[in-house]
Protein backbone atom coordinates (compact mmCIF):
# COMPACT_ATOMS: atom_id res chain seq x y z
CA UNK A 1 0.00 0.00 0.00
CA UNK A 2 1.36 3.23 -1.18
CA UNK A 3 0.01 5.85 1.38
CA UNK A 4 0.04 4.63 4.83
CA UNK A 5 3.57 2.13 4.15
CA UNK A 6 6.21 2.21 6.44
CA UNK A 7 9.35 3.12 4.59
CA UNK A 8 13.08 3.03 4.56
CA UNK A 9 13.77 4.40 1.30
CA UNK A 10 11.09 5.97 -1.41
CA UNK A 11 10.25 4.28 -4.21
CA UNK A 12 8.63 6.10 -7.24
CA UNK A 13 4.80 4.92 -6.71
CA UNK A 14 2.02 6.47 -8.05
CA UNK A 15 -1.30 6.32 -6.09
CA UNK A 16 -5.03 6.43 -7.92
CA UNK A 17 -7.23 6.75 -5.01
CA UNK A 18 -10.79 5.56 -5.36
CA UNK A 19 -14.06 7.24 -4.08
CA UNK A 20 -16.18 10.04 -5.03
CA UNK A 21 -16.11 13.62 -3.86
CA UNK A 22 -17.27 14.34 -0.61
CA UNK A 23 -17.99 17.63 1.71
CA UNK A 24 -17.32 16.51 5.31
CA UNK A 25 -16.32 19.72 6.56
CA UNK A 26 -13.50 21.06 8.52
CA UNK A 27 -11.56 18.75 11.50
CA UNK A 28 -10.18 22.16 12.72
CA UNK A 29 -12.03 23.52 15.36
CA UNK A 30 -13.70 26.02 15.02
CA UNK A 31 -13.13 27.50 18.92
CA UNK A 32 -9.59 27.90 17.34
CA UNK A 33 -8.58 31.80 17.07
CA UNK A 34 -7.06 29.98 13.68
CA UNK A 35 -9.41 27.63 12.72
CA UNK A 36 -9.92 29.04 8.97
CA UNK A 37 -6.12 28.84 8.39
CA UNK A 38 -4.68 25.98 10.59
CA UNK A 39 -1.61 26.37 12.15
CA UNK A 40 1.84 27.92 10.93
CA UNK A 41 3.52 25.69 9.03
CA UNK A 42 6.83 26.98 9.28
CA UNK A 43 8.48 24.52 11.24
CA UNK A 44 7.61 21.82 7.81
CA UNK A 45 10.54 21.89 5.36
CA UNK A 46 10.10 23.23 2.18
CA UNK A 47 6.42 24.11 2.64
CA UNK A 48 4.47 26.27 0.13
CA UNK A 49 2.50 27.80 3.29
CA UNK A 50 -0.61 26.75 1.26
CA UNK A 51 -3.84 25.21 2.92
CA UNK A 52 -2.96 21.53 2.40
CA UNK A 53 0.28 22.29 4.47
CA UNK A 54 -1.59 24.10 6.88
CA UNK A 55 -3.80 20.85 7.68
CA UNK A 56 -0.93 19.01 7.86
CA UNK A 57 0.87 20.74 10.51
CA UNK A 58 -2.26 21.48 12.32
CA UNK A 59 -2.27 17.40 12.49
CA UNK A 60 1.23 17.57 13.25
CA UNK A 61 0.47 19.69 16.21
CA UNK A 62 -1.96 18.05 17.96
CA UNK A 63 0.51 14.69 17.17
CA UNK A 64 3.28 15.79 19.31
CA UNK A 65 0.98 17.02 22.26
CA UNK A 66 -1.02 13.53 22.35
CA UNK A 67 2.24 11.37 22.11
CA UNK A 68 4.13 13.98 24.46
CA UNK A 69 1.28 12.53 27.21
CA UNK A 70 0.57 9.11 26.25
CA UNK A 71 4.08 7.89 25.34
CA UNK A 72 5.51 8.55 29.04
CA UNK A 73 2.13 6.99 30.47
CA UNK A 74 2.25 4.38 27.88
CA UNK A 75 6.21 2.98 27.52
CA UNK A 76 7.83 5.24 31.09
CA UNK A 77 9.71 7.74 29.02
CA UNK A 78 9.85 10.75 27.26
CA UNK A 79 8.72 11.52 23.86
CA UNK A 80 11.55 12.86 21.67
CA UNK A 81 10.18 14.60 18.65
CA UNK A 82 11.32 13.62 14.99
CA UNK A 83 14.91 14.59 14.63
CA UNK A 84 14.63 14.72 10.98
CA UNK A 85 11.63 16.87 10.92
CA UNK A 86 8.72 16.95 8.94
CA UNK A 87 8.82 17.46 5.00
CA UNK A 88 6.64 18.73 2.45
CA UNK A 89 6.94 17.40 -1.06
CA UNK A 90 5.29 19.41 -4.25
CA UNK A 91 5.49 16.21 -6.60
CA UNK A 92 4.02 18.22 -9.67
CA UNK A 93 7.36 19.57 -9.71
CA UNK A 94 9.94 17.21 -10.57
CA UNK A 95 12.66 20.18 -9.40
CA UNK A 96 10.66 20.79 -6.43
CA UNK A 97 13.49 19.68 -2.82
CA UNK A 98 13.44 15.94 -2.30
CA UNK A 99 12.92 14.93 1.14
CA UNK A 100 15.39 12.58 3.01
CA UNK A 101 15.49 8.72 2.14
CA UNK A 102 14.30 9.82 -1.54
CA UNK A 103 16.67 10.97 -4.64
CA UNK A 104 13.64 13.04 -6.14
CA UNK A 105 10.42 14.90 -5.20
CA UNK A 106 8.76 12.63 -8.37
CA UNK A 107 10.07 9.38 -5.86
CA UNK A 108 7.05 10.63 -3.64
CA UNK A 109 4.19 11.00 -5.75
CA UNK A 110 0.96 9.38 -4.22
CA UNK A 111 2.80 8.93 -0.96
CA UNK A 112 3.11 9.68 2.57
CA UNK A 113 5.63 7.95 4.32
CA UNK A 114 7.75 7.60 7.70
CA UNK A 115 11.61 6.83 6.90
CA UNK A 116 12.97 5.25 9.93
CA UNK A 117 16.43 5.83 9.18
CA UNK A 118 16.19 9.70 8.93
CA UNK A 119 13.34 9.85 11.56
CA UNK A 120 11.40 11.67 9.40
CA UNK A 121 7.60 12.06 8.33
CA UNK A 122 7.12 13.10 4.21
CA UNK A 123 4.08 14.02 2.48
CA UNK A 124 3.19 14.76 -1.18
CA UNK A 125 0.84 18.10 -1.11
CA UNK A 126 0.16 17.91 -4.66
CA UNK A 127 -1.36 14.03 -5.76
CA UNK A 128 -2.05 12.22 -2.12
CA UNK A 129 -3.08 14.83 0.76
CA UNK A 130 -5.33 16.98 -1.09
CA UNK A 131 -6.80 13.76 -3.11
CA UNK A 132 -7.46 12.59 0.45
CA UNK A 133 -9.39 15.51 1.39
CA UNK A 134 -11.39 16.01 -1.85
CA UNK A 135 -12.50 12.27 -1.79
CA UNK A 136 -13.08 11.60 2.07
CA UNK A 137 -13.04 14.68 4.17
CA UNK A 138 -10.19 16.16 5.64
CA UNK A 139 -10.32 13.61 8.72
CA UNK A 140 -8.48 11.24 5.93
CA UNK A 141 -5.96 13.53 6.01
CA UNK A 142 -6.16 13.57 9.97
CA UNK A 143 -5.94 9.58 10.13
CA UNK A 144 -3.01 9.16 7.41
CA UNK A 145 -0.28 11.88 9.16
CA UNK A 146 -1.74 9.52 12.65
CA UNK A 147 -0.46 6.21 10.91
CA UNK A 148 2.92 7.72 10.00
CA UNK A 149 3.35 8.95 13.30
CA UNK A 150 2.51 5.49 14.59
CA UNK A 151 5.66 4.41 12.76
CA UNK A 152 7.78 7.04 14.46
CA UNK A 153 6.62 5.89 17.73
CA UNK A 154 7.30 2.17 16.92
CA UNK A 155 11.16 2.84 16.32
CA UNK A 156 11.09 4.34 19.78
CA UNK A 157 9.62 1.39 21.44
CA UNK A 158 10.94 -1.87 20.22
CA UNK A 159 9.69 -2.05 17.39
CA UNK A 160 11.44 -0.16 14.58
CA UNK A 161 13.61 -1.24 11.88
CA UNK A 162 16.23 -2.64 13.93
CA UNK A 163 14.38 -5.00 15.91
CA UNK A 164 12.40 -6.08 12.82
CA UNK A 165 15.31 -6.77 10.92
CA UNK A 166 16.96 -8.61 14.11
CA UNK A 167 13.77 -10.73 14.55
CA UNK A 168 11.42 -10.69 11.35
CA UNK A 169 9.36 -13.53 12.19
CA UNK A 170 8.25 -11.33 15.51
CA UNK A 171 7.65 -8.05 13.50
CA UNK A 172 6.24 -9.15 9.78
CA UNK A 173 5.12 -6.11 8.06
CA UNK A 174 0.96 -6.99 8.46
CA UNK A 175 1.86 -6.58 12.38
CA UNK A 176 3.53 -3.35 12.15
CA UNK A 177 0.79 -1.84 9.56
CA UNK A 178 -1.85 -2.99 12.50
CA UNK A 179 0.11 -1.32 15.39
CA UNK A 180 0.19 1.94 13.46
CA UNK A 181 -3.60 1.62 12.34
CA UNK A 182 -4.12 1.25 16.14
CA UNK A 183 -2.05 4.27 17.15
CA UNK A 184 -3.50 6.35 14.88
CA UNK A 185 -7.40 5.14 16.20
CA UNK A 186 -6.06 5.81 19.58
CA UNK A 187 -5.09 9.82 18.65
CA UNK A 188 -8.47 10.15 16.80
CA UNK A 189 -10.65 9.26 19.95
CA UNK A 190 -8.25 11.74 22.15
CA UNK A 191 -9.76 13.97 19.34
CA UNK A 192 -13.09 12.99 19.39
CA UNK A 193 -12.81 13.21 23.17
CA UNK A 194 -12.22 16.95 22.64
CA UNK A 195 -9.32 16.81 24.28
CA UNK A 196 -7.29 18.28 20.86
CA UNK A 197 -6.71 21.57 20.96
CA UNK A 198 -6.45 22.29 17.27
CA UNK A 199 -8.46 19.54 16.21
CA UNK A 200 -12.33 17.84 16.54
CA UNK A 201 -14.07 15.38 14.90
CA UNK A 202 -17.16 13.60 15.71
CA UNK A 203 -17.92 9.94 15.27
CA UNK A 204 -20.18 10.11 12.75
CA UNK A 205 -17.99 11.94 10.45
CA UNK A 206 -15.35 8.77 10.82
CA UNK A 207 -16.96 6.71 8.16
CA UNK A 208 -15.26 8.85 5.28
CA UNK A 209 -11.82 7.90 7.07
CA UNK A 210 -12.28 4.62 7.39
CA UNK A 211 -13.33 4.51 4.02
CA UNK A 212 -10.12 6.22 2.90
CA UNK A 213 -8.37 3.44 5.11
CA UNK A 214 -9.93 0.69 3.58
CA UNK A 215 -9.02 1.73 0.05
CA UNK A 216 -5.45 1.22 0.61
CA UNK A 217 -6.08 -2.46 1.59
CA UNK A 218 -3.92 -5.32 0.21
CA UNK A 219 -5.00 -6.38 -3.19
CA UNK A 220 -7.11 -9.56 -3.28
CA UNK A 221 -5.52 -12.83 -2.74
CA UNK A 222 -2.48 -11.17 -0.92
CA UNK A 223 -1.05 -14.08 1.56
CA UNK A 224 -0.18 -12.61 4.98
CA UNK A 225 3.72 -13.45 4.69
CA UNK A 226 3.60 -11.21 1.92
CA UNK A 227 6.96 -8.97 2.53
CA UNK A 228 4.73 -5.88 1.94
CA UNK A 229 1.27 -7.10 3.40
CA UNK A 230 -0.82 -4.62 5.02
CA UNK A 231 -4.10 -6.25 5.89
CA UNK A 232 -7.28 -6.26 4.45
CA UNK A 233 -10.22 -3.83 4.97
CA UNK A 234 -11.31 -5.77 7.92
CA UNK A 235 -7.39 -5.83 9.42
CA UNK A 236 -6.97 -2.68 9.35
CA UNK A 237 -10.57 -1.47 10.51
CA UNK A 238 -9.97 -3.80 13.32
CA UNK A 239 -6.65 -2.09 14.48
CA UNK A 240 -8.01 1.40 14.15
CA UNK A 241 -10.73 0.54 16.28
CA UNK A 242 -9.60 -1.55 18.83
CA UNK A 243 -6.77 1.70 19.33
CA UNK A 244 -10.29 3.96 19.10
CA UNK A 245 -12.06 1.82 22.05
CA UNK A 246 -9.08 0.61 24.31
CA UNK A 247 -6.50 3.09 23.53
CA UNK A 248 -2.42 3.17 23.15
CA UNK A 249 -1.10 0.03 25.95
CA UNK A 250 -3.65 -2.15 23.32
CA UNK A 251 -1.61 -1.08 20.32
CA UNK A 252 1.93 -1.66 22.07
CA UNK A 253 0.97 -4.99 23.08
CA UNK A 254 0.36 -6.43 19.24
CA UNK A 255 1.99 -9.71 18.30
CA UNK A 256 1.75 -12.23 16.26
CA UNK A 257 0.31 -14.78 19.16
CA UNK A 258 -2.39 -12.28 20.53
CA UNK A 259 -3.62 -10.34 16.68
CA UNK A 260 -5.43 -13.08 14.43
CA UNK A 261 -5.43 -11.38 10.46
CA UNK A 262 -7.94 -12.16 8.15
CA UNK A 263 -5.52 -11.29 5.05
CA UNK A 264 -5.45 -14.69 2.89
CA UNK A 265 -4.69 -15.90 -0.35
CA UNK A 266 -7.29 -17.75 -2.88
CA UNK A 267 -8.68 -20.80 -1.89
CA UNK A 268 -7.98 -22.62 -5.44
CA UNK A 269 -7.45 -21.54 -9.37
CA UNK A 270 -11.30 -21.33 -9.92
CA UNK A 271 -11.78 -19.32 -6.79
CA UNK A 272 -8.70 -16.76 -8.34
CA UNK A 273 -9.70 -16.73 -12.08
CA UNK A 274 -13.54 -15.44 -10.54
CA UNK A 275 -12.00 -12.94 -8.33
CA UNK A 276 -13.09 -14.89 -4.99
CA UNK A 277 -17.04 -13.53 -6.25
CA UNK A 278 -19.55 -15.95 -6.52
CA UNK A 279 -22.34 -14.99 -9.17
CA UNK A 280 -25.81 -13.57 -7.38
CA UNK A 281 -27.95 -16.76 -7.45
CA UNK A 282 -24.80 -18.39 -6.78
CA UNK A 283 -24.15 -16.79 -3.56
CA UNK A 284 -28.14 -16.97 -2.25
CA UNK A 285 -28.05 -20.75 -3.22
CA UNK A 286 -24.64 -21.61 -0.91
CA UNK A 287 -25.26 -19.31 1.68
CA UNK A 288 -28.84 -19.88 2.82
CA UNK A 289 -27.72 -23.49 4.16
CA UNK A 290 -25.12 -22.67 6.18
CA UNK A 291 -27.48 -19.47 7.81
CA UNK A 292 -29.88 -22.30 8.53
CA UNK A 293 -27.04 -24.66 10.33
CA UNK A 294 -25.69 -21.96 12.04
CA UNK A 295 -28.78 -20.31 13.65
CA UNK A 296 -29.87 -23.80 13.90
CA UNK A 297 -27.53 -24.39 16.37
CA UNK A 298 -27.50 -21.24 17.93
CA UNK A 299 -30.78 -21.46 18.58
CA UNK A 300 -30.62 -24.69 19.76
CA UNK A 301 -27.90 -24.02 22.45
CA UNK A 302 -30.09 -21.48 23.89
CA UNK A 303 -32.79 -23.89 24.14
CA UNK A 304 -34.88 -22.59 21.37
CA UNK A 305 -36.11 -24.26 18.17
CA UNK A 306 -35.08 -22.25 14.78
CA UNK A 307 -37.50 -22.57 12.17
CA UNK A 308 -36.21 -22.47 8.53
CA UNK A 309 -37.06 -19.29 6.93
CA UNK A 310 -38.89 -19.43 2.99
CA UNK A 311 -36.47 -17.55 0.67
CA UNK A 312 -38.58 -15.72 -1.82
CA UNK A 313 -37.32 -13.45 -4.66
CA UNK A 314 -39.51 -9.86 -5.12
CA UNK A 315 -39.31 -7.57 -8.27
CA UNK A 316 -38.45 -4.67 -5.97
CA UNK A 317 -38.08 -3.75 -2.96
CA UNK A 318 -39.46 -6.01 -0.33
CA UNK A 319 -42.49 -3.88 1.74
CA UNK A 320 -43.94 -7.33 4.06
CA UNK A 321 -43.45 -5.49 6.99
CA UNK A 322 -44.90 -1.96 6.06
CA UNK A 323 -41.39 -0.49 6.60
CA UNK A 324 -38.18 -0.15 4.50
CA UNK A 325 -35.54 -2.92 5.76
CA UNK A 326 -33.79 -2.75 2.43
CA UNK A 327 -32.86 -4.49 -0.40
CA UNK A 328 -33.46 -8.27 1.73
CA UNK A 329 -36.38 -8.26 4.80
CA UNK A 330 -37.36 -10.86 7.13
CA UNK A 331 -41.19 -11.28 7.20
CA UNK A 332 -42.64 -12.38 10.48
CA UNK A 333 -45.94 -13.51 9.30
CA UNK A 334 -44.76 -16.78 7.49
CA UNK A 335 -41.50 -16.40 8.03
CA UNK A 336 -40.30 -15.31 4.80
CA UNK A 337 -36.96 -13.97 3.77
CA UNK A 338 -37.86 -11.55 0.66
CA UNK A 339 -34.98 -10.98 -1.52
CA UNK A 340 -35.07 -7.83 -4.21
CA UNK A 341 -33.53 -9.88 -6.95
CA UNK A 342 -34.87 -7.41 -10.00
CA UNK A 343 -33.18 -4.50 -8.43
CA UNK A 344 -31.04 -2.90 -5.65
CA UNK A 345 -29.78 -6.24 -4.18
CA UNK A 346 -27.95 -7.54 -7.33
CA UNK A 347 -26.41 -3.52 -7.93
CA UNK A 348 -24.70 -3.83 -4.49
CA UNK A 349 -23.79 -7.35 -5.20
CA UNK A 350 -21.99 -6.53 -8.70
CA UNK A 351 -20.90 -3.16 -6.91
CA UNK A 352 -19.11 -3.97 -4.32
CA UNK A 353 -19.19 -8.03 -4.37
CA UNK A 354 -21.17 -11.40 -3.30
CA UNK A 355 -20.29 -11.39 0.61
CA UNK A 356 -22.10 -7.95 0.36
CA UNK A 357 -25.43 -10.27 -0.56
CA UNK A 358 -24.04 -12.91 2.35
CA UNK A 359 -23.89 -10.13 4.80
CA UNK A 360 -27.20 -8.67 4.86
CA UNK A 361 -28.86 -11.53 4.04
CA UNK A 362 -27.47 -13.17 7.34
CA UNK A 363 -28.84 -9.73 8.85
CA UNK A 364 -32.15 -10.77 8.12
CA UNK A 365 -31.23 -14.91 8.94
CA UNK A 366 -30.70 -12.96 12.52
CA UNK A 367 -34.15 -11.00 12.41
CA UNK A 368 -35.62 -14.68 12.32
CA UNK A 369 -33.37 -15.56 15.04
CA UNK A 370 -34.90 -13.08 17.40
CA UNK A 371 -38.28 -13.92 16.42
CA UNK A 372 -37.65 -17.95 17.37
CA UNK A 373 -35.97 -16.80 20.19
CA UNK A 374 -38.90 -14.27 21.39
CA UNK A 375 -36.77 -11.28 21.53
CA UNK A 376 -38.25 -7.70 19.84
CA UNK A 377 -37.77 -7.35 16.10
CA UNK A 378 -37.34 -3.45 16.75
CA UNK A 379 -35.47 -1.23 19.33
CA UNK A 380 -31.66 -0.34 19.69
CA UNK A 381 -30.67 -3.55 20.91
CA UNK A 382 -32.53 -5.72 18.11
CA UNK A 383 -30.21 -3.60 15.83
CA UNK A 384 -26.91 -4.04 17.78
CA UNK A 385 -28.38 -8.06 17.70
CA UNK A 386 -28.84 -8.52 14.04
CA UNK A 387 -25.54 -6.94 13.05
CA UNK A 388 -23.93 -8.49 16.36
CA UNK A 389 -25.12 -12.55 14.61
CA UNK A 390 -24.38 -11.43 11.18
CA UNK A 391 -20.98 -11.00 12.16
CA UNK A 392 -20.79 -14.24 14.13
CA UNK A 393 -21.64 -16.21 11.64
CA UNK A 394 -19.39 -14.73 9.35
CA UNK A 395 -16.86 -15.58 12.29
CA UNK A 396 -17.81 -19.31 12.14
CA UNK A 397 -17.16 -19.30 8.45
CA UNK A 398 -14.02 -17.90 9.31
CA UNK A 399 -12.51 -20.55 11.77
CA UNK A 400 -14.90 -23.80 9.74
CA UNK A 401 -12.65 -26.25 9.09
CA UNK A 402 -13.73 -26.40 5.46
CA UNK A 403 -13.06 -22.96 3.80
CA UNK A 404 -16.04 -20.85 2.59
CA UNK A 405 -14.73 -17.43 2.70
CA UNK A 406 -12.63 -16.18 -0.41
CA UNK A 407 -10.28 -13.22 -0.38
CA UNK A 408 -11.70 -10.18 -0.46
CA UNK A 409 -14.95 -11.09 0.91
CA UNK A 410 -14.29 -9.38 4.39
CA UNK A 411 -13.34 -6.60 2.73
CA UNK A 412 -17.15 -6.93 1.08
CA UNK A 413 -19.22 -7.22 4.46
CA UNK A 414 -17.01 -4.08 5.89
CA UNK A 415 -17.80 -1.95 2.22
CA UNK A 416 -21.61 -2.63 2.95
CA UNK A 417 -21.61 -1.82 6.49
CA UNK A 418 -19.91 1.82 5.69
CA UNK A 419 -22.03 2.35 2.73
CA UNK A 420 -25.26 0.80 3.71
CA UNK A 421 -27.13 0.83 6.70
CA UNK A 422 -29.64 -2.18 6.22
CA UNK A 423 -27.75 -4.65 7.62
CA UNK A 424 -28.43 -3.06 10.91
CA UNK A 425 -32.01 -1.83 9.98
CA UNK A 426 -34.73 -3.56 13.07
CA UNK A 427 -38.28 -5.02 11.45
CA UNK A 428 -39.66 -1.56 11.68
CA UNK A 429 -36.68 -0.32 9.45
CA UNK A 430 -35.20 1.95 11.79
CA UNK A 431 -30.86 1.58 12.14
CA UNK A 432 -27.95 2.05 13.37
CA UNK A 433 -26.84 5.80 12.06
CA UNK A 434 -23.02 5.25 11.67
CA UNK A 435 -21.27 2.98 9.91
CA UNK A 436 -18.74 3.03 12.77
CA UNK A 437 -20.77 1.55 14.96
CA UNK A 438 -22.05 -0.91 12.85
CA UNK A 439 -18.59 -2.33 11.72
CA UNK A 440 -18.27 -2.27 15.86
CA UNK A 441 -21.13 -4.41 16.04
CA UNK A 442 -20.19 -6.81 13.68
CA UNK A 443 -16.37 -7.25 14.86
CA UNK A 444 -18.31 -8.22 18.29
CA UNK A 445 -20.29 -10.96 16.60
CA UNK A 446 -16.99 -11.94 14.69
CA UNK A 447 -14.59 -11.89 17.22
CA UNK A 448 -17.06 -13.77 20.47
CA UNK A 449 -19.40 -15.53 18.61
CA UNK A 450 -23.35 -15.58 18.65
CA UNK A 451 -23.51 -15.64 22.71
CA UNK A 452 -22.54 -12.00 22.47
CA UNK A 453 -25.07 -10.75 20.31
CA UNK A 454 -28.41 -10.38 22.73
CA UNK A 455 -29.73 -14.14 21.43
CA UNK A 456 -30.24 -15.40 25.17
CA UNK A 457 -30.78 -13.93 28.66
Amino acid sequence: MAALAVAVSVVACTTAIPGQPTSQGSVVSHDDPDAQGGVDPSFVENTDDGEIDRLAATVITDLRVFWGERFPAAFGKRFDDLHGGYHSVDTADAESEAPPCAESSVEVEGNAFYCPTADVIAWDRAALLPVLRDRFGEAAVMLVLAHEMGHAVQNRTGAGLSDRKANPGRFPTILIEAMADCYAGSFVRWVADGKAEHLDIAKERLDSALESLISFRDPIGTEQTDRGAHGDAFDRVSAFQDGYEQGVELCAGMTVENRTFTLSGFIDAGDQARGGNLRFDQMVESITPGLNTYFSGLLGSAGKQWAEPTVRAVADAPDCTGAEQGPVAFCPDGRVVELDTGKELPAIHTDIGDYATATLMASRYALAALSAAGKPLDGEDARKSVVCLSGAFTGSLFVARQRFLSPGDLDEAVQVLLDYDYAARDAKGQSIGAGFDRVTAFRRGFTQGGGKCGITG
